[in-house]
């Protein structure tokens, strides 16, 4: 018998409010817990209002008071789309799957929102959107934009504008678009069009409009104006180290851009406001004005060797001439030949001026001291030590003791010469330079070793005279040692070099421990070489190499592979239960095998192993095959020439048979086999019908597939190929049939094939047949060519007539002998050849007759850089003129050099290894000029203010390396001690351009982010009580990382030494940061408002309310935004809940956590009650006899309640009142309070 128990008002509201009413305890002491009345825990259902003692309006009132719903996370949006905004508007029928519901369907996939659709009476679309809030709003932006019409507008702004619009890398375009809900189509920099397209809501275009318009009208408030003054005066405007223009830019706030000296150019920019910019023209004007009215100039001539000390370093001289003197002083450019300098100033000024160019110009000596070549490397010293201490002395030092330093190295340093066979160097160095380091260190001594294309075996030993001997002695030794050794090369496939060497080398470590002496070298991986080498004694060497040809051959064996398909249902029962049925295979056959994975598509096993036992393990797995399904295999005869057709590309033709099939495998065999056989294997019928399709497919390749061979000597070929393949061409288009010659690693290469329809290929075949028969009838015949032009056929080891020879089917040319003075050459051959190779030594005889020599004079250190990383920018010069280039021979007496480094100031005086000589017809080699002079790098100078070089340079040099490979340039920034502006930019003319816009570029953006880092580093304090902090910070920081997003700043809590505990500072841009502080204080003020509320709920109802890992809690207060807290273990009160939040919220959530704890309760009344019926009576004392005694005060009583039935005494059957008798009925004799007994 089942009951419900209902709630009573009473009980209700006693349960809620946690007082229990002494009156009720029925006389029940404070301290024991209270027991309630049958009534009370069972209260009878409402329907039963006949009941004894019920009242029946309180079941009903209890059930009935209205309980706050939970709010759902829910939500649902509903929105329309007009007929005439429709993007589909052509579906006949709504919900039949057309485009809407597609995008729809799609729409929901990707965001989780649910979408339903249905048509209004005008055929509007009405769009009914539910899911979360994030997921609606998602949902709702992609509806918009894919099933509404979108409109489009133009805005025309000035072209120069548009840059504006799109910001640094583009953010500003994107923040208007995201602000706005729009595209924005900007046209390209090469489209001369001004309007800037929009497209999007009407709302969202006009925003987008307005925003653009105002960037435009900000734009227009600057200016730019180009000043042309001669370049002469540029100097007196930027004043003395350009700190009359650097206060003029000051003064006016534009900023004014003089050409630097080494441009010639007139042209000054200045940029700025235009009240500015006017106001700088105005000034600038004014001191050209007075300095043309006032100045005049002197020349004076002086050496051109001492102009670079006039310039000083930088041109500080020249500058330090200006701000004494007020005279600019005019330079020759470095590439001219003039001495002449000219002074320009007031005339008063010029005498000081040209006393100080005289001083600057003497104030430098040079002395020349005699020293071996070997000795300079010492006398420079490690880095330069020695002749940077020599320098820095310099005006200390007396002539008499400069050949101190040099006398002294005579005495100390010794060196020794030994001729060593270059294919030994190598050995002498060893891995890393291991035996050459350790002589060097031994000895302290420096050996020189020749570089390989040198092809010299002069070693070189520099150092303390004691230490060369006994260096080139060990060295000496090291030679005879190495010229009795030997070495051989073993052929060993590249595969293999893994598992020779072993795992971290050390099955190669054990071969090495058992030949010591002998050393193997295998190729790096990269080479995809097979060659090992070994080296060593000769003995030894041998029998090393039979030991690894044995460990080779067993690798062979024990490598044989084969891939069998297997039906991928049957996988698992090859593999079988717990893999026992593969693991058999694989130790009874000694074999590996290789299963697909299982999520893979392919149907093949592979077996690794020796032959026989890959073919043992095949017969067991096909074997298991055929044991679970009827399959059946069938071999057809195909020729082997048709299987690659019929495989198709990629196997596309196969796989489309073995497809329409049921899955059928067909193997062909190995390519180069030979055999015919191919092997179809699957279910019977498949089989037979895969076989008639193959068999057909077959019989259509064999018509188009028709073949024919031919021979022909390799030397025909190229001339039956033609010029750029015209003469094999002109065969294939008249027949049709495809002709392939023998590559050059095929062992037949006098063997033709020609394939196609069999017509095709007779016609083809007689045509070639008929051009190889004229080309065997060998004629002899003659021209004549001038002997002065016999050289360049014979030349460069008659590289010409082998050029002849291959082109025109082996055509043998003579030339006469030298001093027989005879003009006569002979061509022997096929006659087509001779004819056509007769016609080609003319056209080479009219190139050299009108072949002209063009010298360029190009400086000796500039030849490097114009030839290019292994010639290929001459290369190219070459092929692209049709000329030839020749570079002098290089000259090794180079003028003294300064500290090693090269003066780009240094006279340029011709020599004749500055003299390169371009030889071709006239008008190629005027052309091949240009372009070589083109290659000749120049160094222009870039003013960049000194503190953006770190951010140019970038982290560990990132952004030079980038920019120099960008441009192909070399960028010199100059050292951080010397607080230079310049930045110079080495390389060809082109790229210096280039290099030198990028890099003004890059301070632009450079100067932008200095600016927008000064706008972001606003900052601004607000005092908020440390008790709110942690609310402000959130759980995990989400709150403050929210703001941080939301308005783009820094915000920093005080740490928890600081003094100031209450400041919390927030850092940005203006805007942001006060609108990030109102943000705070909104959430301060919040907090201030909220209240904390103490409820009393079960502790055996805490966990169902926090649920798992705190899910059902953390849900509670999202839904009603408070704060609740449960007491800690241990607690004094173990039932306090304090509720945290707004008081409208806190009282929400109380009652919906009361709510709670009664719905919990029941359940943990219920299961302690079934627990206590479960448990032994003889735990619980007065059950049953069973022990008497006392019973502890201590032991549970389960579940009690007070006048219950069952506590009711039981009737007395034996009164006469309570039970008459009917009839004359005698009582029984023994009576009970269960009635009488029965037997």
């Amino acid at each position: 018998m089942s009951s419900v128990a209902v709630l009573t008002p009473e009980s209700f509201a006693e349960h809620r409010s946690g007082i229990k009413d002494q009156e009720m305890t029925g006389g029940v002491p404070e301290d024991e817990a209270y027991i309630p009345t049958y009534l009370e825990a069972f209260p009878p259902l409402p329907e039963n209002k006949g009941a004894p003692g019920d009242k029946s309006g309180e079941p009903a009132g209890a059930w009935g008071s209205k309980i706050r719903p939970i709010k759902a996370s829910v939500i649902t949006q509903v929105f329309n789309v007009p007929l005439e905004e429709r993007r589909y508007k052509d579906n006949s029928q709504f919900g039949d799957g057309g485009e809407e519901a597609k995008v729809c369907l799609d729409i929901m996939q990707r965001t989780g929102a649910h979408i339903e659709l249905s048509l209004a009476k005008d055929q509007g679309l009405s769009i009914m959107v539910t899911g979360k809030l994030d997921s609606v709003m998602k949902a709702r932006k992609e509806i918009v934009s894919r099933l509404q019409t979108q409109a489009s507008a133009t805005v025309a702004i000035p072209k120069e504008h548009h840059r504006f619009v799109i910001g640094k890398n583009g953010e500003k375009l994107q923040e208007l678009e995201l602000k706005t809900a729009t595209k924005i189509a900007i046209p390209r920099p090469d489209d001369p069009s001004l309007n800037i397209r929009i497209t999007g809501t009407k709302e969202g275009i006009e925003k987008a409009r307005h925003e653009i318009l105002l960037i435009s009208a900000e734009q227009d408030k600057r200016a730019v104006e180009r000043l042309s003054l001669e370049k002469v005066f540029h100097p007196f405007i930027a004043g003395a180290y350009n700190r009359l223009v650097q206060e003029l830019c000051q003064e006016t706030g534009a900023r004014v851009s003089i050409p630097p000296p080494s441009l010639h150019k007139d042209e000054i920019v200045i940029t700025g406001e235009k009240e500015a910019v006017a106001l700088a023209i105005s000034r600038i004007r004014a001191i050209y004005d007075e300095k043309k009215r006032k100045t005049t100039t002197i020349s004076v001539e002086v050496k051109k060797s001492q102009h670079k000390y006039i310039v000083g370093p930088k041109g500080n001289s020249l500058h330090e001439i200006m701000e004494t003197t007020g005279v600019s002083v005019e330079m020759p450019p470095l590439d001219s030949c003039s001495e002449t300098i000219i002074l320009r100033g007031e005339p008063d000024k010029l005498g000081p001026a040209l006393t100080q160019v005289y001083a600057k110009a003497k104030s430098v000596m040079v002395v020349e001291v005699t020293a071996p070549a070997w000795l300079h490397r010492f006398i420079i010293g490690k880095k330069g030590q020695n002749i940077g201490r020599i320098t820095q002395q310099l005006p200390k030092v007396c002539e008499s003791e400069r050949t101190s330093c040099k006398e002294q190295a005579l005495v100390r340093m010794d060196y020794a010469d030994v001729n060593i066979d270059q294919r030994f160097h190598r050995h002498l160095i060893g891995k890393n330079g291991a035996n050459i380091n350790r002589i060097k260190e031994q000895y302290k001594v420096s050996v020189w070793i020749p570089q390989e294309p040198d092809r010299s075996g002069l070693v070189r030993i520099e150092g303390d005279p004691k230490g060369v001997q006994l260096a080139r002695r060990e060295l000496m030794e090291m030679a005879q040692r190495m010229e009795n050794e030997r070495t051989k090369d073993l052929i060993v496939e590249q595969k293999f070099h893994r598992a020779i060497i072993g795992q971290k080398g050390e099955k190669i470590k054990e071969v090495r421990d058992k030949f010591p002496e002998v050393m193997i070298n295998f190729p790096d991986p990269a080479q995809k070489s097979d060659i090992v080498q070994l080296r060593g004694p000769k003995n030894e060497v041998e029998k090393c190499a039979k030991f690894l040809a044995k460990l080779i051959a067993d690798l062979m064996e024990n490598s044989f592979s084969l891939s069998i398909p297997i039906f991928k249902q049957f996988h698992k029962n090859i593999i079988g239960k717990g893999g026992a049925n593969i693991k058999k295979i694989r130790e009874e056959t000694t074999t590996k095998i290789d299963l697909p994975t299982e999520n893979s598509n392919s149907e093949m096993i592979v077996i690794t192993g020796r032959k026989n036992h890959c073919e043992a393990a095949r017969d067991r797995i096909l074997a298991i095959q055929r044991e679970l399904a009827n399959i059946k295999e069938s071999e057809v005869t195909i020729p082997a020439k048709l299987h690659n057709s019929l495989i198709g590309s990629k196997g596309c033709l196969v796989r489309a048979v073995m497809e329409d099939c049921g899955g059928v495998h067909i193997h062909f065999p190995s390519e180069g086999s030979g055999s015919d056989r191919v092997t179809i294997r699957g279910p019977a019928g498949e089989v037979e019908r895969a076989k008639r399709q193959l068999l057909q497919l077959a019989e259509e390749k064999q018509v188009n597939n028709f073949t024919a061979e031919l021979q022909a000597k390799p030397e025909y070929h190229k001339f039956l190929i033609g010029k750029g393949g015209v003469n094999i061409r002109r065969v294939r288009d008249r027949t049709g049939a495809r002709i392939i010659f023998p590559s050059p690693d095929e062992p037949e290469q006098e063997l033709i094939t020609i394939v196609g329809r069999e017509e095709a290929v007779r016609l083809a075949q007689k045509e070639l047949e008929t051009l190889v028969k004229n080309l065997d009838d060998v004629v002899e015949d003659g021209m004549v060519v001038e002997t002065r032009h016999h050289r360049h056929f014979v030349c460069r080891r008659g590289q010409v007539l082998r050029e002849l020879a291959e082109e025109y089917g082996g055509v043998a040319v003579s030339f006469p002998r030298t001093g027989t003075h005879s003009d006569r050459i002979t061509l022997k051959g096929a006659k087509d050849c001779v004819e056509a190779a007769k016609r080609r030594i003319q056209e080479i005889i009219e190139d050299l007759e009108a072949q002209v020599s063009v010298e360029v004079a190009v400086p000796q250190r500039f030849h490097r850089a114009v030839m290019g990383p292994k010639g290929c920018r001459i290369q190219q010069i070459t092929r692209d003129h049709e000329v030839q280039v020749k570079f002098p021979e290089r000259d090794d007496n180079e003028p003294p050099q300064e500290n090693g480094d090269a003066s780009p100031e240094a006279e340029f005086v011709l020599r004749k290894c500055d003299v390169i000589t371009i030889s071709g017809r006239t008008e190629k080699c005027e052309l091949a000029k240009i372009a070589l002079l083109a290659l000749v790098p120049v160094t222009e100078d870039v003013e960049v203010s000194f503190e953006l070089h770190r951010y140019i340079i970038g982290q560990k040099g990132i952004g030079i390396r980038k920019m120099m490979e960008e441009y192909e340039v070399n960028i010199w920034v100059p050292q951080p001690e010397q607080q230079s502006d310049v930045i110079k930019v080495t390389g060809q003319v082109a790229n210096v351009e280039r290099a030198k816009s990028g890099l003004l570029e890059r301070v632009k953006e450079l100067q932008a982010e200095q600016e927008d880092r000064a706008l972001r580093s606003f900052k601004v304090s607000i005092s908020v009580d440390p008790k709110f902090h942690p609310k402000i910070i959130g759980r995990k920081g989400a709150v403050i990382s929210q703001i941080r997003k939301d308005h783009d700043v820094i915000v920093q809590f005080p740490d928890k030494g600081d003094e100031q505990q209450d400041v919390i500072v927030i850092s940005g841009y203006e805007r942001n940061t006060e609108e990030a502080r109102s943000a705070i204080e909104l959430l301060v003020s919040t907090l201030q408002e909220m209240v904390s509320h103490d409820v009393h709920l079960d502790p055996r109802t805490h966990a169902r309310i926090i649920g798992a890992r705190g899910k059902a809690i953390r849900k509670t207060m999202e839904e009603f935004k408070v704060d609740i807290r449960f007491p800690q273990p241990g607690s004094e009160d173990p039932g306090r809940v304090t509720v945290t939040g707004l008081p409208e919220s806190v009282d929400n959530a109380v009652d919906h956590l009361l709510n709670l704890e009664e719905e919990y309760m029941l359940s943990v009344t219920e299961t302690e009650t079934m627990a206590a019926y479960m448990k032994p009576p003889s735990r619980y004392g007065g059950w049953g006899g069973g022990g008497g005694g006392d019973i502890s005060v201590g032991v549970a009583k389960g579940f009690v309640v007070r006048d219950a039935p069952w506590n009711d005494k039981a009737p007395d059957m034996s009164n006469a009142e309570d039970f008459p008798t009917f009839g004359a009925g005698l009582a029984p004799k023994q009576t009970s309070a269960w009635g009488p007994k029965k037997f």
